[in-house]
């Protein structure tokens, strides 16, 4: 099979295949090929179907990920894109993280009807998320207010929001910019006070395990710095046993040859907080979010599970 015949494989919604489309544009233009070379194959995931009830409680993150794994398995795809954050820590062993593309902002977005602030919500006011993380945030910094699912795409929770159905939402700054949406955001949250999902902002594609002639074709498109600070953020989930079901939030930057990290594990009431941080070397980014976990492990009287 040669270079010109790379099936790239995603989920349908307007984000994914935004994404996808920026990958292949990039991709493209790398090999010197026609966009129309590169086909884009959309394969409906479990996570797609399932809209009526939180991910936790259906199996976690894997669910928008493994049609598209097995498709790559069986070759029916050459690379699949992924939003990172939709990553399960443990991929099947026929899988690989090729690499992602250069980060967009991490930062979340508050969408608020009529254009209110978060801090400006009367008591009792619904917000909607499905993210376990931003619920607990939000009562952290709101612990009047109440939490409800709002499950869909972007563009389904923006017109949820719009009717009144809930009286904010949250989303990734990253997903609203790359739709031409950015404009609905009433405000930008600081990372301090929201800090994001490990992934966020990042695009990520997967494939075949052992497949060079993927890597080589990514090569050029790819971004070590983005790449060293998933590292960091993937271990820490991996440690904190992080999926849909515990909130947990991460996020590292690269600073000259260093790593800048900052992880959080809540209760998810938003009642308790467990943070830590650290800076070190970029080539041990996967250590130090390592590390970080284990701090905040030890410091949990009944671990992960007394955070839910």
């Amino acid at each position: 099979m040669t270079t010109t015949q790379l099936r790239i494989g995603t989920r349908g919604s307007p984000l994914a295949l935004a994404q996808t489309r920026q990958l292949r544009a990039l991709l493209a233009a790398a090999l010197g090929l026609a966009e129309d070379t590169l086909p884009i194959e959309v394969i409906r995931t479990t996570g797609d179907i399932i809209q009526d009830r939180p991910l936790s409680e259906s199996g976690g993150k894997g669910l928008f990920t493994k049609e598209l794994d097995i498709a790559l398995i069986e070759g029916r795809i050459d690379l699949a894109v992924h939003s990172s954050k939709d990553l399960p820590t443990h991929l099947p062993p026929e899988i690989a993280i090729a690499g992602y593309l250069p980060r967009e902002d991490v930062r979340d977005a508050w969408i608020g009807r009529n254009g209110a602030t978060l801090d400006a919500l009367p008591k009792g006011a619904v917000v909607g998320t499905a993210s376990l993380r931003r619920g607990a945030q939000v009562r952290r910094l709101r612990p009047d207010i109440s939490i409800v699912l709002l499950r869909g795409n972007v563009e389904t929770r923006l017109r949820k929001v719009e009717s009144g159905e809930v009286d904010g939402t949250l989303l990734a700054l990253a997903g609203l910019k790359r739709l031409g949406l950015e404009r609905h955001a009433t405000a930008i949250l600081p990372i301090e006070d929201f800090l994001p999902a490990a992934g966020q902002g990042a695009i990520a594609v997967t494939k075949r395990a052992g497949d060079a002639r993927v890597r080589e074709a990514l090569a050029a498109i790819l971004d070590p710095a983005t790449a060293a600070a998933l590292a960091a953020e993937r271990a820490f989930l991996t440690v904190l046993d992080g999926s849909c079901r515990t909130p947990i939030a991460a996020h590292a930057r690269l600073i000259g040859e260093e790593i800048a990290f900052h992880g959080m594990a809540l209760r998810a009431d938003g009642s308790q907080v467990y943070e830590a941080r650290r800076r070190g070397r970029a080539i041990d980014a996967a250590l130090i979010g390592d590390d970080a976990a284990n701090e905040i492990l030890l410091r949990l009287p009944n671990g992960v599970a007394g955070l839910t």
